[in-house]
C-alpha cells in the first residue's frame, strides 16, 4: 500500500481516492473520525492494536505542522508495543511509504494538511 498523493480534502493510496482524514492498515484504509491533533484519543487509536499481525509502527499525520500528542495516548500506544512517529502530514506520508516499502507492518493516521499544500505525487519517494 502506497499514498500516491494528498492535498487539502484527503489522500490518494494505492490509486483510490479518501476524502478526509484517515487511518492506514497493512490491508485497508478507512475513514479516521478526527477534525485535528486534538481529537486523537486512546479510543482512535484503538483500531491499530486490534489487528494481527500486529503493527509495529504507526505515523502520525498531523496536518501542515508536526504538533504533539497526549501523553496519556502515546503511553497506551508503548504499552501495547507500538512506535508512533509524529510528524506534519508532508513528511509522515514520505515516512509511510518509505517503511511499506522497507516491509515493516505499518500503519498511519493522517490528516490532510489544510489550505494550498499539495503532493501530486509520492511514489518516487518510495523508489
Amino acid at each position: 500500500m502506497y499514498i500516491d498523493s494528498y492535498n487539502s480534502r484527503g489522500f490518494v493510496v494505492s490509486g483510490n481516492r479518501v476524502f478526509g482524514p484517515c487511518a492506514l492498515l497493512p490491508h485497508s484504509v478507512l475513514q479516521w473520525n478526527v477534525g485535528s491533533h486534538q481529537d486523537i484519543t486512546e479510543e482512535s487509536f484503538s483500531l491499530f492494536w486490534m489487528l494481527e499481525p500486529r503493527i509495529e509502527i504507526v505515523v502520525v499525520g498531523t496536518g501542515d505542522r508536526t504538533e504533539r500528542l497526549q501523553s496519556q495516548v502515546l503511553r497506551a500506544m508503548r504499552q501495547r508495543g507500538i512506535a508512533v512517529e509524529v510528524q506534519d502530514t508532508p513528511n509522515a506520508c514520505a515516512t509511510f511509504n518509505f517503511l511499506c516499502h522497507e516491509g515493516r507492518v505499518t500503519g498511519a493516521a493522517l490528516i490532510p494538511p489544510p489550505g494550498g499544500t499539495v503532493l501530486t505525487s509520492l511514489a518516487q519517494t518510495a523508489e
